[in-house]
């Protein structure tokens, strides 16, 4: 789903050798699969390894180490990022090996982040600014656990359990950004469209405008609708992100189906601040926008 993912630092180059400092475009096998690595394929076999040397079947060792068995199944499949918890009671079940422990630190990949949207995250992570237009779904940031989810429950291909977990475990920890980082400038122009769709039914709507209507108040943040009625529209190029970097360089990100853009190039930058600069003026002020959000949520 639009914007999940996390990547290199400005500059430096991902696993697969992509610069930061170049534009471009990752596609993967489908939309929001996580992409894995050796170090979990091979932290997942030595826990698996270790559990059945313990002589212990997935739902014996899930009862013990007090998470799912599902959860078990996909960290031991390479496909999670194991949980700190579970490393620590996975060593007590095996015998306190130690090994467990040491290969943890090795561990190189966030889970549930799309392949081409990692390069972003990381930048996102740092960013003194942060501009989101978003026409078609409220963006990862804002959303609350119950869209999301109806989000994941939508993909197509269908998603399986874990992948929806790890996507949500993964969206949740970005979310942080917006109450961490308090001198960060967070921007959001969002079309009015988002509500009145009512995704996931109208009490999670009821509660995505609550959310939303929180997040406003925050001095860091501010939130602008744009109306469902607009003669005149400069983003009707689609969904864009801007962020500015502790060093002040700009970037931006599109995103596509099946396919993100990570773009740096000063002149592409340049005409999407303009884009949005342009925007911020079409949609309603922050007090309309509150008190439009106030009148959709009566109405619920």
């Amino acid at each position: 789903m639009a914007d999940d993912t996390v990547g290199t630092d400005v500059g430096g180059a991902d696993a697969d050798g992509t610069s930061a400092e170049a534009t471009v475009g990752v596609p993967a096998t489908f939309r929001s699969e996580p992409e894995s690595s050796d170090s979990l394929w091979t932290f997942g076999a030595v826990l698996q390894v270790l559990r059945e040397h313990a002589g212990l079947s997935k739902q014996e060792f899930a009862e013990l180490v007090r998470f799912s068995k599902h959860t078990v199944a996909s960290v031991e499949l390479g496909r999670r990022m194991p949980d700190p918890a579970l490393v620590e009671r996975s060593e007590e079940a095996t015998g306190n090996t130690g090994a467990l422990r040491k290969s943890v630190r090795h561990l190189a990949r966030q889970p549930g982040l799309a392949a081409w949207f990692r390069t972003w995250a990381r930048l996102e992570a740092t960013a003194i600014t942060l501009y989101t237009y978003e026409c078609r779904v409220v963006p990862g940031l804002l959303q609350t656990e119950a869209y999301a989810r109806q989000l994941f429950v939508d993909e197509l291909p269908p998603l399986e359990d874990h992948q929806i977990e790890a996507q949500w475990e993964a969206r949740a920890e970005r979310q942080r950004l917006l109450r961490e980082r308090p001198n960060t400038a967070f921007s959001f122009i969002l079309e009015e469209q988002l509500f009145l769709r009512r995704t996931g039914g109208v009490e999670v709507t009821r509660e995505l405008v609550d959310h939303v209507l929180e997040m406003a108040e925050l001095r860091n943040i501010e939130i602008q609708i744009m109306p469902l009625v607009r003669e005149s529209h400069a983003g009707l190029h689609g969904s864009v992100q801007l962020l500015e970097t502790p060093e002040n360089k700009w970037f931006a990100y599109t995103e596509a189906p099946e396919s993100g853009q990570l773009i740096s190039d000063p002149k592409v930058v340049s005409v999407l601040q303009r884009r949005y600069a342009g925007m911020r003026s079409q949609a309603l002020t922050l007090e309309d926008s509150v008190g439009l959000l106030q009148r959709m949520r009566g109405a619920l």
